[in-house]
Protein backbone atom coordinates (compact mmCIF):
# COMPACT_ATOMS: atom_id res chain seq x y z
CA UNK A 1 0.00 0.00 0.00
CA UNK A 2 0.84 3.46 -1.29
CA UNK A 3 1.91 5.73 1.55
CA UNK A 4 1.45 9.67 1.31
CA UNK A 5 4.25 11.51 0.05
CA UNK A 6 5.92 13.65 2.19
CA UNK A 7 7.28 17.81 0.81
CA UNK A 8 10.78 16.54 1.73
CA UNK A 9 10.35 13.32 -0.79
CA UNK A 10 12.42 15.51 -3.58
CA UNK A 11 14.88 16.35 -0.38
CA UNK A 12 15.13 12.78 0.15
CA UNK A 13 16.20 11.94 -3.02
CA UNK A 14 19.12 14.51 -3.84
CA UNK A 15 20.18 13.13 -0.20
CA UNK A 16 20.35 9.84 -0.81
CA UNK A 17 22.24 11.06 -4.05
CA UNK A 18 25.01 12.89 -2.71
CA UNK A 19 25.99 9.83 -0.62
CA UNK A 20 25.41 7.69 -3.22
CA UNK A 21 27.46 9.87 -5.40
CA UNK A 22 29.99 10.12 -2.91
CA UNK A 23 30.61 6.38 -2.43
CA UNK A 24 30.68 5.61 -5.68
CA UNK A 25 33.39 8.86 -6.41
CA UNK A 26 35.97 7.93 -3.65
CA UNK A 27 35.61 3.84 -4.79
CA UNK A 28 36.18 4.83 -8.44
CA UNK A 29 37.79 8.39 -8.71
CA UNK A 30 39.96 9.52 -5.36
CA UNK A 31 42.65 6.52 -6.67
CA UNK A 32 42.80 7.80 -9.94
CA UNK A 33 43.12 11.59 -8.97
CA UNK A 34 45.53 10.21 -6.27
CA UNK A 35 47.90 8.74 -9.08
CA UNK A 36 47.19 11.76 -11.21
CA UNK A 37 48.58 14.24 -8.42
CA UNK A 38 51.95 11.60 -8.37
CA UNK A 39 52.43 12.02 -11.79
CA UNK A 40 52.02 16.74 -12.13
CA UNK A 41 53.78 16.91 -8.55
CA UNK A 42 57.18 16.96 -7.54
CA UNK A 43 58.38 17.29 -3.74
CA UNK A 44 54.42 17.94 -2.97
CA UNK A 45 54.74 20.94 -5.81
CA UNK A 46 53.38 20.95 -9.46
CA UNK A 47 55.84 20.49 -11.74
CA UNK A 48 55.22 19.25 -15.58
CA UNK A 49 58.58 18.98 -16.53
CA UNK A 50 58.13 15.01 -15.52
CA UNK A 51 55.05 15.04 -17.76
CA UNK A 52 56.31 16.73 -20.61
CA UNK A 53 59.47 14.23 -20.42
CA UNK A 54 57.53 11.18 -20.81
CA UNK A 55 55.25 12.51 -23.48
CA UNK A 56 58.37 13.19 -25.42
CA UNK A 57 59.98 10.05 -25.22
CA UNK A 58 59.94 7.50 -27.80
CA UNK A 59 59.46 4.65 -25.88
CA UNK A 60 55.83 6.52 -24.91
CA UNK A 61 54.70 7.46 -28.67
CA UNK A 62 55.77 4.28 -30.24
CA UNK A 63 54.00 1.96 -27.59
CA UNK A 64 50.98 4.54 -27.68
CA UNK A 65 50.64 3.94 -31.65
CA UNK A 66 50.92 0.20 -31.02
CA UNK A 67 48.39 0.39 -28.32
CA UNK A 68 45.57 2.45 -30.90
CA UNK A 69 46.66 0.00 -33.68
CA UNK A 70 46.34 -3.58 -31.30
CA UNK A 71 43.31 -2.00 -29.77
CA UNK A 72 41.87 -0.50 -32.65
CA UNK A 73 42.04 -2.93 -34.99
CA UNK A 74 41.21 -5.73 -32.06
CA UNK A 75 37.89 -3.87 -31.94
CA UNK A 76 37.24 -4.86 -35.34
CA UNK A 77 37.90 -8.30 -35.11
CA UNK A 78 35.03 -7.98 -32.52
CA UNK A 79 32.84 -6.17 -33.68
CA UNK A 80 33.23 -8.85 -37.33
CA UNK A 81 32.51 -11.82 -35.11
CA UNK A 82 30.21 -11.11 -32.27
CA UNK A 83 27.35 -8.52 -34.53
CA UNK A 84 27.37 -11.51 -36.91
CA UNK A 85 26.69 -13.82 -34.09
CA UNK A 86 24.78 -11.41 -32.47
CA UNK A 87 22.33 -10.66 -35.65
CA UNK A 88 21.98 -14.38 -36.66
CA UNK A 89 21.37 -14.99 -32.79
CA UNK A 90 18.54 -12.45 -32.03
CA UNK A 91 17.03 -11.54 -35.33
CA UNK A 92 16.74 -15.17 -36.67
CA UNK A 93 15.89 -18.97 -36.25
CA UNK A 94 18.57 -20.62 -35.53
CA UNK A 95 18.59 -24.00 -33.72
CA UNK A 96 20.56 -24.06 -30.47
CA UNK A 97 20.82 -20.68 -29.44
CA UNK A 98 21.15 -21.32 -26.19
CA UNK A 99 24.46 -23.66 -26.57
CA UNK A 100 26.11 -21.49 -29.32
CA UNK A 101 25.87 -18.57 -26.74
CA UNK A 102 27.35 -19.96 -23.86
CA UNK A 103 30.13 -21.27 -26.19
CA UNK A 104 30.83 -17.78 -27.44
CA UNK A 105 30.52 -16.52 -23.72
CA UNK A 106 33.45 -18.47 -22.61
CA UNK A 107 36.77 -16.82 -23.95
CA UNK A 108 35.47 -13.76 -22.12
CA UNK A 109 35.94 -15.50 -19.17
CA UNK A 110 39.38 -17.20 -19.34
CA UNK A 111 41.98 -14.81 -18.19
CA UNK A 112 43.74 -12.88 -21.00
CA UNK A 113 46.98 -14.59 -20.36
CA UNK A 114 45.45 -17.90 -20.33
CA UNK A 115 44.05 -17.06 -23.59
CA UNK A 116 47.52 -16.43 -24.96
CA UNK A 117 49.24 -19.59 -23.04
CA UNK A 118 46.72 -21.68 -24.90
CA UNK A 119 47.08 -20.34 -28.27
CA UNK A 120 50.43 -20.20 -28.17
CA UNK A 121 49.74 -24.05 -27.43
CA UNK A 122 48.41 -24.99 -30.47
CA UNK A 123 50.52 -23.09 -32.80
CA UNK A 124 54.05 -23.16 -31.78
CA UNK A 125 56.68 -25.05 -32.32
CA UNK A 126 56.78 -27.01 -29.04
CA UNK A 127 52.96 -27.22 -28.98
CA UNK A 128 52.23 -30.85 -27.57
CA UNK A 129 48.85 -31.07 -29.15
CA UNK A 130 50.77 -30.05 -32.81
CA UNK A 131 53.47 -32.96 -32.06
CA UNK A 132 50.74 -35.23 -30.56
CA UNK A 133 49.20 -35.06 -34.33
CA UNK A 134 52.59 -34.88 -36.04
CA UNK A 135 51.59 -31.75 -37.52
CA UNK A 136 54.29 -29.58 -34.89
CA UNK A 137 56.37 -26.76 -37.33
CA UNK A 138 60.18 -27.50 -36.94
CA UNK A 139 61.98 -26.39 -33.29
CA UNK A 140 63.40 -22.85 -33.93
CA UNK A 141 60.51 -21.64 -36.22
CA UNK A 142 59.54 -18.55 -35.21
CA UNK A 143 55.98 -18.59 -32.94
CA UNK A 144 53.07 -16.29 -35.38
CA UNK A 145 51.29 -15.45 -32.82
CA UNK A 146 54.53 -13.17 -30.87
CA UNK A 147 53.70 -10.26 -33.39
CA UNK A 148 50.96 -7.24 -33.82
CA UNK A 149 48.67 -9.49 -35.77
CA UNK A 150 49.14 -12.00 -32.93
CA UNK A 151 47.76 -9.49 -30.76
CA UNK A 152 45.23 -8.07 -32.58
CA UNK A 153 43.66 -11.67 -33.27
CA UNK A 154 43.82 -12.32 -29.61
CA UNK A 155 42.44 -9.48 -28.32
CA UNK A 156 39.37 -9.36 -31.29
CA UNK A 157 39.06 -12.84 -29.95
CA UNK A 158 38.90 -11.83 -26.27
CA UNK A 159 36.43 -9.15 -25.94
CA UNK A 160 33.97 -10.90 -28.76
CA UNK A 161 31.47 -11.28 -25.89
CA UNK A 162 31.23 -8.08 -25.04
CA UNK A 163 29.89 -6.32 -28.69
CA UNK A 164 27.52 -9.45 -28.46
CA UNK A 165 25.89 -9.02 -25.55
CA UNK A 166 25.62 -5.56 -25.78
CA UNK A 167 24.33 -5.43 -29.96
CA UNK A 168 22.12 -8.51 -29.09
CA UNK A 169 20.43 -6.53 -26.33
CA UNK A 170 19.47 -4.03 -28.57
CA UNK A 171 18.20 -5.85 -31.05
CA UNK A 172 16.18 -8.10 -28.34
CA UNK A 173 14.11 -4.97 -27.47
CA UNK A 174 12.58 -4.16 -31.54
CA UNK A 175 9.40 -5.29 -31.16
CA UNK A 176 8.64 -7.85 -33.95
CA UNK A 177 5.55 -5.52 -34.52
CA UNK A 178 7.90 -2.91 -35.64
CA UNK A 179 9.43 -4.84 -38.55
CA UNK A 180 6.00 -6.36 -39.41
CA UNK A 181 4.85 -3.17 -40.25
CA UNK A 182 7.97 -2.28 -42.46
CA UNK A 183 7.08 -5.40 -44.18
CA UNK A 184 3.85 -4.51 -45.09
CA UNK A 185 5.22 -0.92 -46.06
CA UNK A 186 7.11 -3.25 -48.65
CA UNK A 187 10.24 -3.28 -47.10
CA UNK A 188 12.32 -6.72 -47.40
CA UNK A 189 15.86 -8.02 -46.81
CA UNK A 190 18.85 -5.63 -46.55
CA UNK A 191 16.80 -2.38 -47.11
CA UNK A 192 15.19 -3.77 -44.02
CA UNK A 193 18.08 -4.55 -42.24
CA UNK A 194 19.59 -1.10 -42.98
CA UNK A 195 16.38 1.09 -42.85
CA UNK A 196 14.86 -0.51 -39.55
CA UNK A 197 16.77 -2.54 -37.77
CA UNK A 198 20.23 -1.20 -37.65
CA UNK A 199 19.24 2.65 -36.90
CA UNK A 200 17.31 0.99 -33.83
CA UNK A 201 20.46 -1.16 -32.69
CA UNK A 202 22.95 2.07 -33.11
CA UNK A 203 23.32 3.27 -29.34
CA UNK A 204 23.90 -0.72 -28.13
CA UNK A 205 26.36 -1.04 -31.17
CA UNK A 206 28.47 2.03 -29.89
CA UNK A 207 28.20 1.39 -27.01
CA UNK A 208 29.44 -2.19 -27.44
CA UNK A 209 32.11 -0.73 -29.37
CA UNK A 210 33.21 2.00 -26.99
CA UNK A 211 33.63 -0.83 -24.23
CA UNK A 212 35.51 -3.08 -26.29
CA UNK A 213 37.90 -0.68 -27.51
CA UNK A 214 38.75 0.64 -23.94
CA UNK A 215 38.98 -3.23 -22.54
CA UNK A 216 41.89 -3.69 -25.72
CA UNK A 217 43.44 -0.55 -24.48
CA UNK A 218 44.02 -1.82 -21.22
CA UNK A 219 44.34 -5.72 -21.67
CA UNK A 220 47.65 -6.48 -19.99
CA UNK A 221 48.01 -10.27 -20.29
CA UNK A 222 47.85 -11.05 -24.48
CA UNK A 223 50.15 -8.18 -24.89
CA UNK A 224 52.56 -8.79 -22.34
CA UNK A 225 52.30 -12.72 -23.28
CA UNK A 226 53.05 -12.15 -27.20
CA UNK A 227 54.22 -8.75 -27.24
CA UNK A 228 57.16 -8.75 -24.91
CA UNK A 229 58.85 -11.37 -26.44
CA UNK A 230 58.87 -10.32 -30.10
CA UNK A 231 60.04 -6.99 -28.58
CA UNK A 232 56.15 -5.35 -29.36
CA UNK A 233 55.26 -2.97 -26.39
CA UNK A 234 52.17 -1.02 -25.55
CA UNK A 235 51.10 1.06 -23.30
CA UNK A 236 50.10 -1.56 -20.45
CA UNK A 237 53.32 -3.48 -21.40
CA UNK A 238 55.68 -0.73 -21.05
CA UNK A 239 53.71 0.20 -17.23
CA UNK A 240 54.89 -3.12 -16.46
CA UNK A 241 58.35 -3.14 -17.57
CA UNK A 242 58.89 0.85 -15.77
CA UNK A 243 57.31 -0.87 -12.61
CA UNK A 244 59.92 -3.49 -13.16
CA UNK A 245 62.66 -1.00 -13.09
CA UNK A 246 62.20 0.10 -9.37
CA UNK A 247 63.75 3.45 -10.89
CA UNK A 248 63.25 6.36 -8.32
CA UNK A 249 60.75 8.13 -10.70
CA UNK A 250 58.92 4.90 -11.28
CA UNK A 251 55.63 5.99 -9.90
CA UNK A 252 55.34 9.46 -11.63
CA UNK A 253 56.54 7.61 -14.71
CA UNK A 254 53.68 5.23 -14.35
CA UNK A 255 51.32 7.88 -13.48
CA UNK A 256 52.00 10.02 -16.94
CA UNK A 257 51.41 6.84 -18.86
CA UNK A 258 48.04 5.81 -16.78
CA UNK A 259 47.04 9.93 -17.86
CA UNK A 260 47.52 9.23 -21.73
CA UNK A 261 45.60 5.71 -21.38
CA UNK A 262 43.06 7.39 -19.27
CA UNK A 263 42.88 10.00 -22.25
CA UNK A 264 42.47 7.84 -24.60
CA UNK A 265 39.99 6.17 -23.32
CA UNK A 266 38.04 9.22 -22.17
CA UNK A 267 37.66 10.11 -26.09
CA UNK A 268 36.37 7.27 -27.29
CA UNK A 269 33.71 7.03 -25.03
CA UNK A 270 32.50 10.57 -25.21
CA UNK A 271 32.86 9.78 -29.23
CA UNK A 272 30.20 6.98 -28.44
CA UNK A 273 27.85 8.71 -26.02
CA UNK A 274 27.92 11.72 -29.16
CA UNK A 275 26.28 9.43 -31.30
CA UNK A 276 24.38 7.29 -28.45
CA UNK A 277 22.55 10.34 -27.09
CA UNK A 278 21.22 11.24 -30.33
CA UNK A 279 18.96 8.26 -30.55
CA UNK A 280 16.80 7.90 -27.38
CA UNK A 281 13.76 5.16 -27.57
CA UNK A 282 11.72 4.26 -24.31
CA UNK A 283 10.40 0.72 -23.66
CA UNK A 284 8.15 -0.38 -21.03
CA UNK A 285 9.98 -3.84 -21.08
CA UNK A 286 11.04 -6.60 -22.84
CA UNK A 287 9.03 -7.33 -26.15
CA UNK A 288 7.18 -10.75 -25.59
CA UNK A 289 7.85 -11.49 -29.42
CA UNK A 290 11.42 -11.04 -30.09
CA UNK A 291 12.03 -11.43 -33.74
CA UNK A 292 12.32 -14.91 -35.65
CA UNK A 293 13.28 -14.19 -39.48
CA UNK A 294 13.01 -18.01 -41.30
CA UNK A 295 16.34 -18.25 -42.87
CA UNK A 296 15.16 -20.69 -44.82
CA UNK A 297 17.89 -23.25 -46.92
CA UNK A 298 20.42 -21.27 -45.88
CA UNK A 299 19.72 -22.04 -41.90
CA UNK A 300 22.13 -24.95 -41.89
CA UNK A 301 25.23 -23.72 -43.89
CA UNK A 302 24.88 -21.25 -41.60
CA UNK A 303 25.14 -22.99 -38.48
CA UNK A 304 27.67 -24.85 -39.31
CA UNK A 305 29.46 -22.06 -40.45
CA UNK A 306 29.42 -20.33 -36.66
CA UNK A 307 29.93 -23.56 -35.20
CA UNK A 308 33.29 -23.60 -36.84
CA UNK A 309 34.17 -20.32 -35.98
CA UNK A 310 33.22 -21.37 -32.18
CA UNK A 311 35.09 -24.49 -32.66
CA UNK A 312 38.46 -22.12 -33.69
CA UNK A 313 37.88 -19.52 -31.10
CA UNK A 314 36.95 -22.04 -27.80
CA UNK A 315 37.72 -25.63 -28.81
CA UNK A 316 40.86 -25.96 -30.19
CA UNK A 317 42.70 -23.84 -27.96
CA UNK A 318 40.97 -25.65 -24.53
CA UNK A 319 42.53 -29.39 -26.67
CA UNK A 320 45.71 -27.35 -26.29
CA UNK A 321 45.60 -26.98 -22.51
CA UNK A 322 44.03 -30.42 -21.61
CA UNK A 323 46.99 -31.62 -23.95
CA UNK A 324 49.75 -29.40 -22.35
CA UNK A 325 48.22 -30.14 -19.27
CA UNK A 326 48.39 -34.21 -19.66
CA UNK A 327 52.24 -34.61 -20.27
CA UNK A 328 54.41 -34.97 -17.42
CA UNK A 329 56.67 -31.89 -19.05
CA UNK A 330 55.78 -28.96 -21.67
CA UNK A 331 56.74 -30.29 -25.38
CA UNK A 332 56.47 -33.75 -24.53
CA UNK A 333 53.83 -35.73 -27.24
CA UNK A 334 51.11 -36.83 -25.95
CA UNK A 335 50.45 -40.52 -25.47
CA UNK A 336 49.54 -43.76 -23.82
CA UNK A 337 52.72 -44.07 -22.18
CA UNK A 338 53.34 -40.06 -21.41
CA UNK A 339 49.96 -38.62 -20.31
CA UNK A 340 49.52 -38.50 -16.60
CA UNK A 341 47.16 -36.79 -14.16
CA UNK A 342 50.32 -35.77 -11.78
CA UNK A 343 49.83 -32.00 -12.48
CA UNK A 344 46.36 -32.05 -11.39
CA UNK A 345 47.01 -34.08 -8.41
CA UNK A 346 50.12 -31.68 -7.57
CA UNK A 347 47.92 -28.29 -8.44
CA UNK A 348 44.62 -29.24 -7.12
CA UNK A 349 45.43 -31.37 -3.72
CA UNK A 350 49.36 -30.69 -2.80
CA UNK A 351 49.63 -27.19 -3.20
CA UNK A 352 47.70 -25.55 -0.56
CA UNK A 353 47.49 -22.22 -1.73
CA UNK A 354 45.29 -23.52 -4.62
CA UNK A 355 42.42 -24.13 -1.77
CA UNK A 356 42.73 -20.38 -0.46
CA UNK A 357 43.02 -19.17 -3.89
CA UNK A 358 39.42 -20.77 -4.97
CA UNK A 359 37.98 -19.34 -1.57
CA UNK A 360 39.30 -15.70 -1.96
CA UNK A 361 38.38 -15.52 -5.24
CA UNK A 362 34.74 -16.71 -5.14
CA UNK A 363 34.36 -14.70 -1.91
CA UNK A 364 35.69 -11.56 -3.80
CA UNK A 365 34.11 -12.23 -6.96
CA UNK A 366 30.73 -12.70 -5.04
CA UNK A 367 30.89 -10.15 -2.50
CA UNK A 368 31.48 -7.43 -5.44
CA UNK A 369 28.92 -8.39 -7.46
CA UNK A 370 26.34 -7.92 -4.52
CA UNK A 371 27.83 -4.25 -3.50
CA UNK A 372 27.88 -2.97 -6.38
CA UNK A 373 24.54 -4.08 -7.01
CA UNK A 374 23.26 -2.05 -3.79
CA UNK A 375 25.30 0.96 -5.66
CA UNK A 376 24.60 0.98 -8.51
CA UNK A 377 20.60 0.24 -9.09
CA UNK A 378 19.76 3.47 -7.38
CA UNK A 379 22.65 5.64 -8.18
CA UNK A 380 21.65 5.23 -11.67
CA UNK A 381 18.08 6.31 -11.20
CA UNK A 382 18.60 8.76 -9.29
CA UNK A 383 21.40 10.28 -11.80
CA UNK A 384 18.73 9.83 -14.42
CA UNK A 385 16.27 11.44 -12.07
CA UNK A 386 18.10 14.56 -10.65
CA UNK A 387 20.94 15.56 -13.62
CA UNK A 388 23.57 18.13 -11.87
CA UNK A 389 27.04 18.70 -13.13
CA UNK A 390 29.13 16.29 -10.28
CA UNK A 391 26.94 13.49 -11.45
CA UNK A 392 27.86 14.29 -15.54
CA UNK A 393 31.26 15.01 -14.05
CA UNK A 394 31.30 11.27 -12.55
CA UNK A 395 29.44 9.78 -15.70
CA UNK A 396 32.24 10.85 -17.84
CA UNK A 397 34.79 9.54 -15.62
CA UNK A 398 33.89 6.42 -14.19
CA UNK A 399 35.37 4.02 -17.05
CA UNK A 400 38.43 4.99 -16.06
CA UNK A 401 39.13 2.82 -13.06
CA UNK A 402 38.34 0.12 -15.72
CA UNK A 403 40.14 1.50 -18.64
CA UNK A 404 43.41 1.80 -16.82
CA UNK A 405 45.89 -1.42 -16.65
CA UNK A 406 45.26 -3.26 -13.88
CA UNK A 407 48.81 -2.68 -12.96
CA UNK A 408 47.99 0.99 -12.85
CA UNK A 409 45.05 0.63 -10.68
CA UNK A 410 47.12 -1.24 -7.99
CA UNK A 411 49.34 1.18 -7.64
CA UNK A 412 46.85 3.76 -7.16
CA UNK A 413 44.99 1.88 -4.53
CA UNK A 414 48.67 1.24 -2.71
CA UNK A 415 49.52 4.82 -2.49
CA UNK A 416 45.93 5.52 -1.64
CA UNK A 417 45.59 2.83 0.98
CA UNK A 418 49.32 2.40 2.43
CA UNK A 419 48.39 4.79 5.32
CA UNK A 420 44.54 5.28 6.11
CA UNK A 421 44.18 9.21 6.00
CA UNK A 422 44.41 10.49 10.29
CA UNK A 423 45.53 6.92 11.25
CA UNK A 424 48.61 4.63 11.75
CA UNK A 425 46.41 1.80 10.00
CA UNK A 426 46.93 0.32 6.41
CA UNK A 427 45.08 -1.53 3.97
CA UNK A 428 47.85 -2.81 2.12
CA UNK A 429 48.51 -6.62 2.55
CA UNK A 430 45.20 -7.13 3.58
CA UNK A 431 41.89 -8.55 1.43
CA UNK A 432 40.11 -5.73 1.60
CA UNK A 433 41.98 -3.53 -0.72
CA UNK A 434 42.11 -6.38 -3.33
CA UNK A 435 38.42 -6.51 -2.81
CA UNK A 436 37.93 -2.37 -2.90
CA UNK A 437 40.16 -2.51 -5.65
CA UNK A 438 37.69 -5.02 -7.61
CA UNK A 439 34.79 -2.32 -6.56
CA UNK A 440 36.57 0.59 -8.29
CA UNK A 441 37.31 -1.53 -11.46
CA UNK A 442 34.21 -3.32 -12.44
CA UNK A 443 31.62 -0.34 -10.94
CA UNK A 444 31.24 0.35 -15.02
CA UNK A 445 30.76 -3.14 -15.87
CA UNK A 446 27.59 -3.10 -13.51
CA UNK A 447 26.80 0.61 -13.65
CA UNK A 448 25.93 0.85 -17.29
CA UNK A 449 23.74 -2.20 -18.40
CA UNK A 450 22.01 -0.54 -15.47
CA UNK A 451 22.16 2.97 -16.72
CA UNK A 452 20.80 2.02 -19.90
CA UNK A 453 17.72 -0.23 -18.95
CA UNK A 454 16.64 3.10 -16.81
CA UNK A 455 17.49 5.36 -19.39
CA UNK A 456 15.01 3.40 -21.45
CA UNK A 457 12.46 2.86 -19.32
CA UNK A 458 9.31 5.91 -19.55
CA UNK A 459 9.07 8.45 -16.83
CA UNK A 460 5.46 8.41 -16.47
CA UNK A 461 5.51 5.48 -15.04
CA UNK A 462 7.51 7.39 -12.03
CA UNK A 463 5.44 10.13 -12.27
CA UNK A 464 2.45 8.00 -11.81
CA UNK A 465 3.43 6.31 -8.98
CA UNK A 466 4.91 9.59 -7.36
CA UNK A 467 1.62 11.66 -7.87
CA UNK A 468 -0.64 9.18 -5.49
CA UNK A 469 1.75 8.74 -3.08
CA UNK A 470 4.89 7.01 -3.46
CA UNK A 471 7.40 7.34 -1.47
CA UNK A 472 11.16 6.97 -2.48
CA UNK A 473 11.89 3.85 -1.37
CA UNK A 474 8.46 2.66 -2.51
CA UNK A 475 9.45 3.46 -5.94
CA UNK A 476 12.46 2.12 -6.34
CA UNK A 477 11.48 -1.58 -4.63
CA UNK A 478 8.25 -1.48 -6.92
CA UNK A 479 8.45 -0.10 -10.11
CA UNK A 480 12.47 0.59 -10.62
CA UNK A 481 13.82 -2.83 -9.25
CA UNK A 482 11.33 -4.94 -11.24
CA UNK A 483 12.16 -3.45 -14.66
CA UNK A 484 16.21 -3.08 -14.17
CA UNK A 485 16.43 -6.49 -12.42
CA UNK A 486 17.37 -8.05 -15.73
CA UNK A 487 20.14 -5.91 -16.50
CA UNK A 488 21.14 -5.54 -12.62
CA UNK A 489 21.17 -9.07 -12.11
CA UNK A 490 23.46 -9.55 -15.96
CA UNK A 491 25.57 -7.04 -14.48
CA UNK A 492 26.15 -8.92 -11.49
CA UNK A 493 26.68 -12.36 -13.18
CA UNK A 494 29.21 -10.37 -15.38
CA UNK A 495 31.53 -8.93 -12.55
CA UNK A 496 31.67 -12.02 -10.89
CA UNK A 497 32.38 -13.90 -13.87
CA UNK A 498 35.49 -11.77 -14.80
CA UNK A 499 36.39 -10.95 -11.39
CA UNK A 500 36.49 -14.75 -10.49
CA UNK A 501 39.60 -15.04 -12.66
CA UNK A 502 41.07 -11.87 -12.25
CA UNK A 503 44.58 -10.99 -12.33
CA UNK A 504 46.14 -7.83 -13.26
CA UNK A 505 44.73 -6.14 -10.39
CA UNK A 506 45.70 -8.58 -7.45
CA UNK A 507 49.07 -8.90 -9.40
CA UNK A 508 50.68 -6.23 -7.42
CA UNK A 509 48.12 -6.07 -4.13
CA UNK A 510 48.22 -9.74 -2.96
CA UNK A 511 50.59 -11.04 -0.01
CA UNK A 512 50.48 -14.59 1.56
CA UNK A 513 47.28 -15.75 2.67
CA UNK A 514 45.33 -13.32 -0.10
CA UNK A 515 46.04 -14.89 -3.49
CA UNK A 516 43.63 -15.07 -6.20
CA UNK A 517 43.24 -17.82 -8.83
CA UNK A 518 44.22 -15.36 -11.51
CA UNK A 519 47.76 -14.99 -9.13
CA UNK A 520 48.06 -18.47 -8.72
CA UNK A 521 47.96 -19.17 -12.49
CA UNK A 522 50.23 -16.32 -13.57
CA UNK A 523 52.68 -17.05 -10.50
CA UNK A 524 52.72 -21.00 -11.54
CA UNK A 525 53.08 -20.21 -15.36
CA UNK A 526 55.48 -17.74 -14.49
CA UNK A 527 58.08 -19.90 -12.87
CA UNK A 528 58.02 -22.39 -15.99
CA UNK A 529 55.42 -24.97 -14.74
CA UNK A 530 52.85 -24.45 -17.68
CA UNK A 531 52.04 -27.89 -17.62
CA UNK A 532 50.50 -27.04 -13.44
CA UNK A 533 49.30 -23.68 -14.60
CA UNK A 534 47.20 -25.64 -17.84
CA UNK A 535 45.60 -28.03 -15.57
CA UNK A 536 44.59 -25.30 -12.83
CA UNK A 537 43.17 -23.47 -15.99
CA UNK A 538 41.69 -25.58 -17.03
CA UNK A 539 39.97 -26.35 -13.53
CA UNK A 540 39.15 -22.81 -13.92
CA UNK A 541 36.88 -23.07 -17.10
CA UNK A 542 35.46 -26.11 -15.73
CA UNK A 543 34.21 -24.59 -12.53
CA UNK A 544 32.48 -21.23 -14.33
CA UNK A 545 31.12 -23.51 -17.10
CA UNK A 546 29.36 -25.64 -14.15
CA UNK A 547 28.56 -22.38 -12.14
CA UNK A 548 26.77 -20.78 -15.85
CA UNK A 549 25.18 -24.53 -15.65
CA UNK A 550 24.12 -24.43 -12.44
CA UNK A 551 22.52 -20.52 -12.80
CA UNK A 552 20.69 -22.44 -16.75
CA UNK A 553 19.30 -24.44 -14.32
CA UNK A 554 17.91 -21.92 -12.05
CA UNK A 555 16.54 -19.00 -14.53
CA UNK A 556 13.33 -19.55 -13.93
CA UNK A 557 13.83 -18.60 -10.61
CA UNK A 558 15.79 -15.75 -12.11
CA UNK A 559 14.41 -12.25 -13.96
CA UNK A 560 14.18 -12.70 -17.38
CA UNK A 561 17.02 -11.73 -19.78
CA UNK A 562 19.37 -12.24 -16.43
CA UNK A 563 21.70 -14.71 -18.27
CA UNK A 564 23.68 -12.76 -20.98
CA UNK A 565 23.82 -16.47 -23.10
CA UNK A 566 20.06 -17.10 -22.31
CA UNK A 567 17.99 -16.48 -25.57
Amino acid sequence: MFMPQTAGGSRSEHRLLSFILFVAIALTLTPVLRLFVEGVTIDDQLNLSQFSEVLMQSQTQLALKHSLITAGFGTLVSLLIGSAFAFLVALTDLRAKTTLVFCLMIPMMIPPQITALSWTQIMGPSSVLLKTLGLAPAMGTPQPLYSQGGIILLLGIQHTAIIFLTLRAGLRAIPQDVVEAARISGASGLRLWWHIILPLCLPSLAAGIAITFVTALGNFGIPAMLGIPAGYSTLPTLIYQRLSGLSSTVLAEVAVLAMVIGCVAICGILLQRFFQSRQKVHLVGSTARPLAMPLGSARLPIEIGLWLVVCAILVLPMLGLIATSLVPAYGVPLSLETVTLASWHEALFRQPATARAFVNSLGLASGAAVALVLICLPLAWLMERNPSRLGRVFDALVDLPYALPGVVLAIAMILLLINLPFTDATLYGTIWIIFLAYLARFLVVMFRPIQASIRQLDPAMNEAAQSVGATLFQRLRLIILPLSAPAAAAGAILVFLTAFNELTVSALLWSSGTETLGVMIFNLDDSGETVMASALAMTIVLVVMGLMAGLQISARHLPKGSLPWQT
